[in-house]
């Protein structure tokens, strides 16, 4: 099962260091090698985040994710994505962004870091909401009980999620932005950005997963009417919203990927303004993250361990709030890295632990009482 699911992610794994070796030596190979390591330690939640909803889709649109949508988060995220920031901030056509990411690496990497107010406003926005909406739903397995509950109580309040993310824009956008780090160590004013930036954040949320979501519960309702139909001796009609459904969860998959890429492609310039060993580095990493979620999903790991989505929704909350502090502040991206895997590690105990207590109060099965000969 290992090998089948991941048997893409090794070979372009090996391509990938062969390809870093020819192109620079035993050195980029080291460098490669990190950046793989950096991305999948930093997207090891979007993984878990994504399964949950990839796990609703058929085996056609997992085939998809693992194929158009592997081209998009790694050619376009790990390597058109910085060159179209570039191009933007600094008002330049895409092939001069190219040829300075190729021939100006320092200025490359100048301009890529002074665009890092926006990409991390529009991406903590993002994620901020997807958390918010995460723990202000009423659900029947909780984890943390004593803070859950509450919330949930509290989510019935009409767009309360909204509200919270559009303060913590504002105090983000009248506070870091004020102060927002650029490169070399100076800071610029960036609060008119950072409010642009974060509110486009919130309205692909509200598009993206509104219209997923809307698919989705209109995919249920047709499922639930063809198995009454069938039930009731008919025939039953087929489900069409199926394929529309499935495109726009896709969709949402996307744009959750670029959000949680954003911190990894900043952080990469850390070890290297190569964009082409960065685009062989992060794009490892991000197939192992993808053929991490159908693993997740082809062996029912999240209904086994239950608390896993939690984790990695707290996970996403901590993720956007480093984005925010980011904005002023520098973070190293082991700290980011290490708190995803924290609160991701805990859910897993959590989960063997609820596992270990409702087997014991199950008692022992019948099998078990058999005495062995």
């Amino acid at each position: 099962m290992i090998l089948k699911t991941f048997r893409w992610a090794f070979a372009i794994t090996a391509l990938g260091l062969a390809a870093g070796v020819l192109y620079d030596g035993w050195a980029a190979f080291g460098i490669v090698a990190i950046l793989a390591v950096l991305e999948i330690s930093l997207s090891f939640d979007n993984a878990v985040v994504n399964a949950g909803i990839l796990k609703k889709m058929n085996d056609f649109w997992q085939r998809i994710f693992l194929t158009i949508g592997v081209l998009i988060a790694v050619f376009g995220m790990r390597l058109v994505f910085p060159v179209v920031i570039v191009a933007i901030t600094a008002k330049l056509n895409p092939y001069d962004a190219v040829q300075l990411a190729v021939t100006d690496k320092d200025r490359y990497q100048q301009l890529v870091t002074d665009a890092h107010p926006a990409i991390a406003a529009f991406g903590g926005m993002f994620l901020l909401m997807i958390f918010l909406d995460f723990i202000f739903e009423d659900r029947d397995i909780k984890w943390l009980a004593w803070l859950e509950r509450p919330l949930a109580k509290l989510g019935k309040v009409d767009m309360l999620s909204v509200c919270i993310a559009l303060v913590v824009l504002l105090v983000t956008a009248f506070t870091f932005a004020t102060h927002a780090h650029q490169h070399g160590g100076a800071h610029a004013d960036k609060a008119q950005t950072v409010l642009i930036s974060g509110i486009a954040g919130l309205i692909t949320y509200m598009v993206v997963g509104g219209l997923s979501g809307y698919f989705e519960n209109k995919l249920e309702e047709d499922e639930e009417r063809e198995e009454e139909a069938e039930r009731s001796g008919g025939t039953g009609s087929p489900v069409k919203l199926a394929g529309q459904a499935a495109f726009f969860m896709f969709l949402y998959l996307e744009v959750l990927d670029a959000s949680f890429s954003f911190d990894g492609v900043i952080g990469a310039f850390a070890i290297t303004n190569d964009i082409v060993l960065m685009a062989l580095g992060l794009g490892i990493g991000a197939m192992y993250v993808r053929s991490l979620t159908v693993y997740l999903v082809r062996q029912g790991t999240l209904d086994d361990y239950v608390y896993l989505e939690h984790g990695a929704h707290y996970a996403i909350g901590a993720l956007a709030v480093i984005l925010m502090v980011t904005i002023q502040y520098q973070i190293n991206e082991i700290i980011t890295g290490l708190v995803g895997v924290v609160l991701i590690g805990w859910s897993f105990w959590s989960s063997v632990r609820r596992n270990k207590a409702l087997a014991a109060a199950e008692g022992p099965t019948e099998t078990d009482s058999v005495p062995v000969p």
